[in-house]
């Protein structure tokens, strides 16, 4: 099947979801929650565990799903409307952008430079994305760059020629500015037991800089594209519950010394808390969805004006464009309902003795110090995400995460060291999705056994009982984490 047919049928299994969800809205009911229930938790006991999980990890706004579609079905408690806002969001999601000057206005604008023609190039099927083979080109991956400083609100200092990212893309007249070649290197060990496994870590190397030297100086982090599941419930979590989770100078002693980010909020001209982005360097998903848009597809709105020419890039600088901006309020709006209101896929194999075995390993070893199980949203403006019981296994906070991990590459309040941690739910369906078990910020990890072995700084004592375990119980372990 080629490329584009196998996405038009991904589309259309995608509508025929929808329609059904529209033709389904008037029948939703919610089960009513307790806003009022605890933020935190102490560690459960296995049973208690299970039984406070269970299957509904995104709560009224989950759903069960299954297949290739899993992650792009829209939370069942969407009125009609939502559901058309959706719908319609979803088209914008997947629609290719052209250039500047095109027969499709509404559409237009693409680049100069850019990474990929859509949101869905990089969000497949609204998941997880991948670094390239040998040979391939970067699809679902795109390198961060910038140089050692601040800039005026904190942030990272952009390159003075090649700005925050390397977009390996242009519109015709205009180059790319560089090309990206990954290769790896393998390390290997073994686990208590004796079995032995290999990690490879990525090697990047910039070639053919179209617009000048880079600079011995340069800080680079290889980034893939992340999930798009449950982002409104991670937006309705309130900054308290964030601040309460959060023990910066580890206070209670147990070696977790998670904290939030500050970062600029363009809209609210100020500082605000971080949530989405690898570093937690985003404070909302109007921000997130904006800044993908201008830089990774070079479509400018309201939110992030200007395109990525920075100021030596004469070609790229005096390039048609399709309007100022290019993407409307409108269009922009609907992309940032669509992206708060994609469901969180149920849990499966809930009752497997093997996976309950894996949850209360998971609870034992200190994983859950960070991947928060349990979580209460608080107040919305999206009434749909408000006052839920999640289960996201994430805190949201950044922790430093060890030498192995660092990129080196600080991002406001977040060190070289310093990554947020990731939400687990969705983990066992990536694969089915996306056709892949490549985790991590630049998915150098081929599995979740890899992943957790990567861990190393507050995380190394977790890690370290990860490698102590037996056999069966390591087996466990992942089974719980792949019924998620």
């Amino acid at each position: 099947m080629s490329r584009h047919s196998h996405a038009v049928g991904t589309r259309s299994c995608v509508a025929l979801g929808l329609a059904l969800a529209l033709s389904a809205a008037s029948a939703q009911q919610g089960l009513a929650v307790d806003p009022a229930a605890p933020a935190k938790t102490d560690a459960p006991s296995a049973a208690a565990a299970a039984a406070a999980i269970g299957e509904r990890l995104g709560g009224d706004a989950g759903r069960p799903a299954f297949g290739q579609t899993a992650f792009a079905m829209p939370a069942p408690n969407l009125d009609a409307r939502q559901l058309r806002d959706f719908a319609f969001g979803n088209r914008l999601f997947n629609t290719n952008w052209v250039q500047a000057g095109s027969s499709t206005a509404s559409f237009d604008g693409l680049g100069p430079l850019f990474n990929r023609v859509s949101c869905s190039g990089c969000h497949v099927r609204d998941g997880r994305g991948r670094p390239p083979e040998l040979g391939e080109p970067m699809e679902s991956m795109l390198i961060r760059i910038s140089k050692p400083g601040r800039d005026n609100h904190g942030g990272i200092l952009p390159h003075p020629v090649y700005g925050d990212q390397i977009q390996d893309r242009a519109i015709p007249g205009v180059k790319p500015e560089a090309k990206v070649v990954l290769t790896w290197d393998e390390v290997g060990g073994r686990y208590a037991d004796g079995e032995a496994y290999s990690l490879r870590k990525p090697k990047i190397e910039l070639r053919d800089p179209a617009y000048g030297k880079l600079g011995k100086d340069l800080l680079m982090s290889p980034r893939v594209a992340q999930g798009m599941v449950g982002l409104g419930l991670f937006e309705a979590i309130p900054e308290a519950t964030m601040l309460a989770m959060a023990d910066p100078d580890d206070t209670n002693g147990d070696g977790i010394s998670g904290r939030v980010n500050k970062v600029y909020d363009v809209s609210a001209q100020g500082m605000a808390i971080g949530r989405f982005g690898w570093k937690a360097n985003q404070p909302s998903i109007r921000q997130q969805v904006a800044g993908a848009a201008a830089g990774d597809i070079g479509i400018t709105n309201r939110v992030s004006p200007h395109d990525a020419c920075m100021p030596p890039q004469k070609a790229c600088r005096t390039a048609p464009h399709g309007g100022e901006p290019e993407m409307s309020d409108e269009f922009l709006a609907k992309l940032v309902l669509y992206s708060r209101t994609l469901a969180v896929p149920n849990r499966r194999n809930v009752d497997d003795p093997q996976v309950q075995r894996g949850e209360a390993l998971f609870m034992q070893g200190g994983c859950a110090s960070c991947h928060t199980p349990r979580v209460v949203t608080g107040e919305h403006e999206l009434a749909q995400v408000a006052h839920q019981v999640i289960h996201p296994f994430t805190d949201l906070l950044l922790h430093d995460m060890g030498e192995g991990l660092a990129d080196g590459r600080p991002d406001f309040d977040a060190d070289g060291r310093e990554w947020r941690t990731s939400p687990l739910w969705g983990l066992g369906l990536i694969h089915t999705v996306n056709g892949h078990d490549l985790l991590l910020h630049d998915g150098r990890a081929r599995g979740a056994a890899e992943a957790i072995l990567w861990h190393g700084g507050e995380a190394a004592a977790a890690q370290k009982k990860f490698v102590e375990m037996p056999k069966a119980d390591r087996e466990a372990l992942l089974a719980f984490l792949n019924s998620l």
